[in-house]
């Protein structure tokens, strides 16, 4: 069986240029000066580790988001490279340019530029088969994470680990930033009962990590074994949001436009599991939720009265188009808006709280997608305290220990 690699020691041999602890004061000039250090890990292994992967014949699970500071991709890079011989590619949930919608299946395919064969790892298959990486000699993972539990790139990355192990193949995970800091834990932790590809393994809503730390957690805590190395993101501190980092912001999925919609996201994602539209098919999609028959206005008023920290609800009306969740499609929808006072809120709670509130105020018009909602949550006890009338305080009693209990397991794995 594939030799696990220690974690520590890959992260130690490869960081280079000054990753922080994220404990150092900080000033207008030392963020901009940090913004301006940050390297994702491509860089990194271009200047820095090459010899991992030089003279290979190298697999990678990518998509529009593998790019460098410059905006180039790590396929372009890769296959162009002199030393490096990429042999074929990998594509998550959304396709290899990210332009499909939200559970649409991935056919594999060939890139028109490279010739190389695409193979599809959110269609007839999410996990690569043993004739996926038939000569492959090592497999590499680059993709942005939002940094949520429901996101499924990271779902992507354990199963190719896992299949990366299972043949004994080397596994790169090429890390970015996680864009809603990795100092912030919130949610609950999921029930291993609920175990799905929106929700894997038993982290919180929002899990503060980066991919190369929960891929190591992936090989520490739940059971999967492969040979891995992490090659870091340079310059990156915990207490940064992406668009502190001076990297350019791709969309890493089409409702996904912005770092606001990503900081809301832990949160609002739960109402996909609703009659609730999220705001798909608009230009702030998870930034705001709503349907035809809420009063928005009075949804706000009583939102504000919760007084989550660091978060208002502003009434808001909004008409989604091509949607690709079927809610609402071309009529207009009230409901309200997350405006983000800091970047800490803690949108889970704020969940919870619109959740009450729209169950409350919809009555007849509300419908529960259980099976979804509760692979979401992580559970059906948040499904079943709201259909009981659960008090927030109730419904949220558990969450604090639950982050605590995680945020101690997954110390040994933090990279930065």
């Amino acid at each position: 069986m594939p030799r696990q690699s220690s974690l520590f020691g890959v992260f130690l041999a490869f960081s280079v240029m000054g990753c922080t602890t994220g404990d150092e004061p900080r000033d207008a000039l030392a963020a901009d000066q940090s913004a301006q250090m940050v390297r994702p890990g491509i860089e990194v292994l271009i200047s820095d580790s090459l010899h991992l992967v030089a003279g290979q014949r190298v697999g990678l699970v990518t998509n529009q988001t593998g790019i460098d500071r410059s905006g180039r991709s790590d396929i372009d890079i890769l296959s162009a490279h002199p030393n490096v011989d990429l042999v074929a590619l990998y594509s998550p949930e959304h396709g290899i340019r990210g332009e499909e919608r939200a559970g649409a299946a991935i056919e594999s395919s060939t890139d028109q530029q490279t010739g190389l064969p695409i193979h599809s790892l959110y269609g007839e298959t999410r996990k690569p088969t043993p004739e996926m990486l038939e000569g492959v000699d090592v497999l590499i993972f680059d993709m942005q994470d939002v940094g949520a539990r429901y996101y499924t790139y990271v779902s992507t990355m354990a199963l190719a680990m896992e299949a990366a192990g299972e043949f004994g193949i080397p596994f790169l995970v090429l890390d970015r930033p996680n864009p809603i800091r990795g100092d912030v834990v919130q949610g609950n932790v999921l029930d291993p009962e609920y175990s799905t590809f929106v929700g894997m393994y038993e982290v919180p809503m929002r899990h503060g990590m980066t991919p190369g730390e929960l891929a190591g957690m992936y090989l520490g805590e739940f059971g999967i074994t492969a040979e891995l190395t992490v090659i870091p993101v340079d310059g990156w501190k915990r207490d940064m949001t992406f668009d502190e980092t001076g990297l350019p912001w791709v969309a890493p999925s089409p409702n996904m436009p912005d770092l606001a919609s990503a900081l809301a996201y832990p949160g609002t994602c739960l109402f996909e599991g609703t009659p609730i539209s999220v705001g798909r098919g608009t230009d702030r999609a998870f930034r705001w939720i709503g349907a035809p028959w809420l009063d928005s206005s009075a949804l706000a008023e009583a939102l504000n009265s919760y007084g989550i920290d660091g978060v208002r609800f502003e009434p808001a009306t909004f008409t989604p188009t091509n949607a690709g969740d079927r809610k609402f499609e071309g009529a207009e929808v009230r409901g309200v808006q997350l405006v983000a006072e800091r970047t800490d809120y803690d949108a889970s709670r704020a969940a919870v709280a619109m959740l009450i509130e729209t169950h409350r105020a919809s009555g007849e018009n509300w419908a529960w997608y259980e099976a979804h909602f509760d692979r979401l949550a992580g559970t059906d006890a948040l499904r079943l305290g709201l259909i009981a009338e659960a008090s927030f305080d109730e419904l949220v009693a558990s969450w604090d220990g639950d982050v605590t209990g995680f945020e101690t397991r997954r110390a040994p794995y933090l990279l930065y």
